[in-house]
């Protein structure tokens, strides 16, 4: 079977020589680089802060809680740590958890039956597009405890149907049906106060010019009938028109994004901001402009990218990492373009070592299945 090259989002630094075990952060000697290693892995796995003591049993060269704890406070002192409480252990800052990132994590090589198990469980076998990219999303969010998403490829097959239904509050709904049986929803705005048989008459002429073309073509088709008055249509409702066929736009990239796993992000949060502040990002992920963002995120590098706290610019909340992945279609060569992108949204104490594989390999599997 072929192995696929391992994640192209490789440590900074990696150095075997340090008693402490590789990996050598610039700007830290080999104690502190090694200290600080061990601390945030304690806190991926536990949540919890980390004392001094417990630090004492888990480094691989024996160092006395004292000296733990003056280069606890150098790191303190630098921004790389904090403490949560009076005496209690220390947690890393998000620029202590970006050292690690960049510096110290390592990432090893996913075994080949858990690769299998990937492609099985994204295998298409007998389900659409729209459901295996709905299957890797839930994947993604059982495997990282986080909420797994996917900006999917937009379809290119030809368009059966489209329908406005009115919301209310300026506010429609666009149904595209596509030849091949995907069904996408949109919410648009509309001119407030339009009559409902201005959503029927749009519906009505864009299906007489949609058969047997895609949506690039019927757009092309639409605008250029507007552009040359061949209407006689009113103008509210060649606004509904316009917004219903640019809530699609984007030359050919992501055209849904698919969420699971959301309930993750809610659990065990006691602080009502915290929860208003998750719901906030949920609702952001599903405009088409968060969209496009994501795939501009993922394309930053060659491979998987890591974003803590708030630099990918989704999300102020501290306290939430994403890590994403484009998705190439399986062409090859120069003719390879980014078509979607797949990652997770989750805690900044997810396991980056073991998700950050697994992104990048479902990743490359979805590409191959685009072909």
């Amino acid at each position: 079977m072929h192995r696929p090259p391992r994640p192209s989002l490789a440590p900074a630094v990696s150095l075997s020589t340090s008693p402490f075990g590789p990996g050598l952060a610039p700007g830290l000697d080999d104690r502190g680089a090694a200290i600080l290693r061990q601390l945030v892995e304690l806190y991926v796995e536990t949540g919890e802060p980390v004392g001094s003591r417990t630090l004492s049993r888990r480094l691989p060269h024996a160092l006395s809680p004292a000296t733990i704890r003056n280069v606890m406070a150098d790191l303190e002192e630098a921004g790389l740590l904090f403490a949560p409480h009076t005496s209690a252990g220390r947690l890393p800052t998000e620029r202590g958890l970006r050292l690690f990132v960049d510096g110290l994590l390592q990432f090893g090589a996913l075994p080949e039956e858990e690769r299998d198990a990937i492609a099985a469980r994204c295998a298409a076998g007998g389900r659409s597009l729209q459901d295996t990219l709905a299957e890797a999303g839930q994947m993604l969010s059982g495997l990282a405890g986080a909420a797994g998403l996917v900006v999917a490829p937009k379809s290119e097959a030809p368009l059966r149907h489209i329908e406005f239904v009115a919301l209310g509050a300026g506010r429609a709904l666009v149904v595209l049906v596509t030849a091949d049986g995907q069904v996408e929803n949109r919410v648009i705005e509309v001119p407030a106060g339009l009559p409902p048989s201005a959503l029927v008459q749009a519906g009505n002429y864009l299906n007489a010019r949609l058969s047997g073309r895609t949506l690039e073509e019927a757009r092309g088709a639409v605008q250029g009938e507007m552009a040359a008055n061949r209407t006689a249509l009113d103008e509210l409702t060649q606004q509904v028109i316009n917004a219903g066929l640019a809530t699609w736009s984007g030359g050919g990239v992501g055209g849904t994004l698919i969420l699971r796993g959301q309930a993750k992000l809610l659990q065990n949060m006691d602080q009502l901001q915290r929860v208003q502040d998750i719901q906030a990002l949920f609702e952001r992920l599903e405009t088409q402009e968060t969209m496009l963002r994501l795939l501009d995120l993922a394309q930053r590098g060659e491979g998987v990218q890591i974003f803590i706290g708030a630099e990918s610019g989704l999300f102020d909340s501290a306290g939430l990492s994403m890590v994403v992945a484009p998705i190439r279609n399986g062409l090859g060569g120069v003719d390879q373009r980014i078509v979607g992108a797949i990652g997770v949204v989750g805690p900044t104490r997810i396991n980056y070592g073991r998700i950050v594989p697994v992104v990048d390999y479902t990743a490359r599997v979805i590409g191959r299945l685009l072909g």
